[in-house]
């Protein structure tokens, strides 16, 4: 008989997310919805609106190398907070970038 072991709930929605089954949204798609859109759509504690080009000039300005490291270690500024990997310390770095990416593109579709 084969005993499973169950991993932790952050732990494989993060797996899932970053190789997604056929048909699935593409990781950074996933990892938005799982993680970043509890914030990012309704802009709480300061969240940048995807597709919302006022809100992310200033910070696609400072690059997206920048977007990247604030996503992944955490930020405070003037104009609220970023948790550290939106606070689900389950996501790798490429994770926490593909839904980076995903943002980014939802405000290049807009202009």
């Amino acid at each position: 008989m084969e005993t499973t072991v169950a991993k932790p709930v952050g732990e494989a929605h993060a797996n899932h997310a970053a190789h997604g089954a056929a048909g699935d949204p593409k990781p950074g798609e996933a990892v938005f919805k799982q993680t970043c859109a509890m914030c990012h759509q309704t802009g709480l504690s300061g969240a940048p609106i995807p597709g919302n080009k006022q809100d992310w000039q200033a910070r696609m300005a400072a690059g997206k190398e920048r977007l990247y490291q604030h996503a992944i270690e955490g930020f405070t500024g003037e104009k609220g907070m970023m948790p550290a990997k939106g606070a689900n310390a389950a996501l790798s770095d490429a994770d926490v970038k593909s839904a980076v990416d995903y943002m980014l593109g939802a405000v290049d579709k807009a202009s």
